[in-house]
């Protein structure tokens, strides 16, 4: 435990992030010397059904698929300066993802690596899973537990610091609550009461607006002539500077492209909070609402004032069902009159669909004109007489099985001769769907526990 300034650096965002992000960010971190850690955001809901999908016919996979390949260029370089990494890449197997980690280091030369695993997120099978309360934005949801391809909750930072404090240099989660990959370290680090809501707020918001990546370093704020930013090919991913009362300031590293500014901090800060005043996470109840965003120099921006409340009774988790199947068709139209050529297809796919007697939900999509305002009602007021140089047609159904969706989009193959003139460069696809839904879970059903393992443990 220290008092001493603690940075945290974030090389990913999402899962697909950039793959050499994480490089400029450990550079920083080791010329700055001092406290460090480095944090790998890589899981998503729907991230995490698909591994877990994956992981029922292939036991061995279910983790992030890029997680070697994000290790490989800093894994070595933070072991020898003391730079734990933190990252949620386990997915729906921790487990194997620490063995890949393992022979990772053995390849590079690191026999002494320690990774630690977190589990007990996912509850799918196990009793935690009965009489449930759906969250708030299902209400009315039933959960049916035979159906139930994945559940996870997402657990806190308490396991992440238990682990760095057993002496892990990297430590790998499944579900967990993405602030609490910065909330691990600091506890680790600082030593902070588990009931010391402020200083858990100010770890928890520091947290947030490290977890997206660039997005608070100007990616995502980016909106040329309005917020224009520098140097996009080459974005520097963000760094906490974390001091022991819980005062922040964000910035970058130095020489890479984007910004930090009391605005692409605000937008982060406000992002996905569906109260500011009461911003419920694993570990404490953040309230941002008396926030003060300062600029105190180029790309250095200070964050103070959160506040905190007790953590909430449960924790939520993420349960994952069968979705259906989507069957998606497209083909382009261009040159005079492509509009009226794409119209009088989209209508030509309605008339078969409803010919063949294809029950299911479908879209058509103009994609040039409308896709993503004028929902399945079709083409909105003030757009009838838009005529682009090019159109993307685009179908999309939604049905209870495969051959439904497979004979859908046959359709859109069969207007290369069947319908208008001048279609071209159909492709489709069919896919089974994952439909996701949100329930809470009592604390006391959850049993987190925190394991190393060694190289054996990879052979």
């Amino acid at each position: 435990m220290s008092d001493a300034l603690l940075r945290i650096g974030c090389g990913s965002g999402f899962s697909g992030d950039r793959l050499d992000a994480p490089g400029p960010v450990v550079d920083a971190l080791i010329a700055a010397g001092g406290p460090a850690a480095l944090m790998l955001e890589v899981l998503g809901e729907r991230t995490l059904a698909l591994a877990q999908r994956e992981r029922l016919t292939q036991p061995e996979a279910g983790f992030e698929p890029a997680l070697v390949a994000l290790l490989r260029p800093i894994l070595a370089r933070c072991a020898q300066h003391g730079i734990p990494i933190v990252t949620n890449g386990g997915a729906a197997n921790p487990r194997g993802a620490a063995k890949a980690a393992l022979a990772l280091a053995r390849e590079l030369g690191l026999p002494a690596l320690r990774v630690a695993i977190v589990e007990g997120d996912d509850i799918r099978g196990s009793g935690a899973l009965t009489d449930l309360d759906p969250w708030e934005g299902d209400a009315g949801a039933v959960l049916d537990p035979a159906r139930v391809i994945a559940a996870n909750v997402y657990l806190g930072a308490a396991p992440i610091a238990e682990a760095l404090r057993q002496g892990a240099q990297l430590v790998i989660t499944g579900r967990c609550s993405d602030p609490a990959l910065a909330l691990g370290p600091m506890l680790a680090h600082f030593g902070w009461a588990e009931d010391d809501w402020d200083r858990l707020a100010a770890g928890t918001m520091a947290g947030h607006l490290l977890e997206c990546g660039a997005q608070v370093t100007g990616g995502y704020f980016a909106d040329p002539g309005t917020k224009d930013v520098a140097g996009m090919a080459e974005i520097g991913f963000p760094i906490a500077e974390i001091s022991a009362d819980g005062s922040i300031l964000i910035t970058k590293p130095a020489g890479t492209g984007g910004l930090v500014d009391r605005r692409t901090v605000t937008e982060q800060l406000l992002y996905e909070l569906h109260d500011p005043g009461a911003y419920l996470t694993p570990d404490v109840i953040l309230d941002i609402t008396g926030v003060a965003v300062t600029e105190e120099a180029p790309d250095r921006v200070r964050v103070t004032g959160a506040r905190g409340r007790p953590r909430p009774p449960t924790l939520k988790a993420t349960v994952s069902l069968p979705g259906g199947w989507l069957g998606e068709g497209e083909i382009s139209y261009a040159g005079p009159n492509c509009r009226a050529r794409a119209e009088l297809a989209g209508r030509t796919l309605q008339d078969r669909l409803k010919k063949l007697g294809l029950e299911g939900q479908a879209r058509l999509d103009l994609i040039g004109v409308v896709s993503v305002f004028g929902g399945d009602a079709g083409v909105p007021a003030g757009l009838e007489d838009l005529a682009p140089p090019d159109i993307r047609l685009r179908l999309a159904v939604a049905t209870d099985d495969r051959a439904t969706a497979e004979s859908a989009v046959r359709e859109v193959l069969s207007l290369y001769c069947c319908g208008p003139a001048g279609g071209g460069g159909v492709r489709s696809r069919v896919v089974d769907r994952i439909r996701t839904l949100s329930f809470l879970v009592p604390r006391e059903r959850l049993a987190p526990r925190v394991t190393l393992l060694t190289l054996e443990d990879a052979a």
